[in-house]
C-alpha cells in the first residue's frame, strides 16, 4: 500500500491529509499538545521524528491507524436520521453556545459544564452517544474524552451539522465561521 504521507511531509500536509494526526500524536507520543511539544508547519515528519527519537515508519503507521479509527467511528446523517426517529440516541452539540442558539439538530443537548458534569454522572456507558461540531472536525477530540471516561458507544456525525444540513435537513442554514484575530 502507497501512504499518502512520506518521512519528507511538511506537518502541515500530513494535517492536511490525516486531521486527526495531531490528536493521534498527543496520544502516543505526547508530541503537540503542548509549546514544549509542538511542531511548525513546515517542520517534516523526519524531522519530527529525529528530534523525539521517534521511528518515522511506526509514526507513520500509528497517525494512519489512528485516522482509520477516526472513520470508523463516523455515522453518515442518514444514519443518524434513521437512528433519531427510533430513538435510543443521545445527541451533543460540541459547538458554540451562538451556534446552538442560532440552529441546532432537534433533541440535540449543548455541551456545557452542567451538561457534562450530569453525562458523567448519570448517562449510561453503553447508551448511543452522538457528537456534532460544525465540519466534523472537532467532534472526534470529544469523542476521544468520552470513551477515556468509560463511554463505549460514541460516534461522530460525519460532516458535522454542515452535512446534516446539506444531506438530512435543508431547514437547517448552512453557515460560515469566520475567525478574527
Amino acid at each position: 500500500m502507497t501512504t499518502l504521507i512520506q518521512p519528507q511531509t511538511p506537518m502541515q500536509r500530513v494535517l492536511e491529509v490525516f486531521p486527526g494526526a495531531q490528536r493521534a500524536l498527543f496520544r502516543h507520543y505526547h508530541i503537540g499538545g503542548c509549546a514544549s511539544c509542538a511542531f511548525q508547519p513546515d517542520e517534516t515528519l523526519e524531522a519530527l521524528c529525529a528530534r523525539n527519537s521517534l521511528n518515522v515508519a511506526e509514526v507513520i503507521r500509528q497517525i494512519e491507524t489512528s485516522h482509520e479509527q477516526d472513520l470508523a467511528m463516523e455515522i453518515a446523517p442518514s444514519e443518524l436520521a434513521a437512528l433519531i426517529r427510533t430513538g435510543g440516541v443521545h445527541l451533543v452539540d460540541i459547538r458554540s453556545r451562538e451556534e446552538f442558539e442560532t440552529t441546532h439538530i432537534d433533541h440535540a443537548v449543548l455541551l456545557s459544564q452542567p451538561v457534562l458534569l450530569d453525562i458523567l454522572a448519570n448517562w449510561p456507558r453503553t447508551d448511543l452517544m452522538v457528537l456534532y461540531d460544525h465540519r466534523g472536525q472537532k467532534s472526534p477530540d470529544a469523542a476521544a474524552y468520552f470513551i477515556g471516561q468509560g463511554f463505549r458507544n460514541v460516534r461522530c456525525l460525519r460532516g458535522g451539522i454542515d452535512a446534516w444540513s446539506r444531506e438530512v435537513d435543508g431547514k437547517i442554514p448552512r453557515y460560515r465561521v469566520e475567525l478574527t484575530a
